[in-house]
């Protein structure tokens, strides 16, 4: 695997690090309207980044079929979205400011199945990166070491807030400033080791490079939509949520399409 490439797997684990470090200096609860704002931001970049990123490369890396390029893609998506669905309901998990736990029935700690719902988000937006350095590395995708780079950038600033996000609620649970500094940072390993994985899968299987585009974009669509818009959009009602999902995607679009 390229050095390039190496490097642009591990740039999103150092913004999950780098967010669970706010859990060191920062007080022991997060204010819930910066909840708002960081899971809002999160999940614009999210979007931006399975349509730009994702979705459109592997159209285009279809463009032989004609009028049914569309196929590999949707295919792909549904895929995405199955999976996701299917390890929601095979995991035990626990979403921020939910006192019940999704899944089957666990007698696991509260802490670690906090951890598990961000492991579980962070999971696709691994697989995202790597399909994209995949992609790059075919040399026959339409996409740039600079645009695979963009959505490196794009997953890295979007896992800082939150990597604060599972970080600072588990001190609010009463676990060490180090300990959820650790977990916080442990949840986002999962993306390096997922996007690994899915650069040689497509090692294999090239011609289905579309379908893993596309399966990456499902299931990080999955998660906004399942997860994360709901949280943005919980409690009094506030347009703040929906204000930083339009920064987020303006940002991850710009990226993109500045630096692809």
């Amino acid at each position: 695997m390229p050095g390039e490439a190496i490097r642009g797997i591990l740039i999103p684990f150092f913004g999950t690090m780098s967010g669970s470090a706010c859990v060191l200096f920062m007080r022991k609860r997060m204010d819930r309207m910066l909840q708002r704002v960081l899971t809002g931001f999160a999940a614009g970049v999210m979007v931006a980044a399975s349509i730009w990123s994702l979705l459109i490369p592997a159209m285009e890396e279809s463009q032989s079929m004609g009028q049914w390029a569309f196929v590999p893609a949707v295919t792909g998506f549904w895929a995405g979205i199955l999976f996701l669905l299917f390890l929601d309901r095979m995991i035990p998990h626990l979403h921020m400011n939910s006192g019940k736990a999704e899944g089957p029935e666990s007698s696991l700690k509260k802490t670690t199945m906090l951890v598990l719902a961000v492991t579980l988000h962070n999971l696709p937006e691994g697989m995202a990166v790597g399909a994209v350095y995949a992609g790059w590395m075919s040399g026959d995708a339409g996409i740039t070491a600079m645009g695979a780079l963009a959505l490196s950038l794009g997953i890295a600033i979007q896992n800082f807030p939150e990597g604060a996000i599972i970080s600072m609620p588990l001190r609010a649970e009463g676990v060490s400033r180090r300990k959820a500094f650790l977990y916080g940072t442990l949840s986002g390993i999962v993306e390096p080791v997922g996007a690994a994985l899915t650069i040689v899968s497509a090692g294999f299987a090239v011609p289905f490079l579309p379908y893993l585009l596309s399966f990456a974009a499902g299931a990080m669509l999955y998660v906004v939509v399942e997860e994360l818009i709901p949280e943005m959009s919980e409690g009094e009602h506030s347009n703040v949520g929906t204000l930083l999902f339009a920064a987020g995607f303006t940002v991850m679009m710009t990226l993109d399409v500045a630096l692809g």
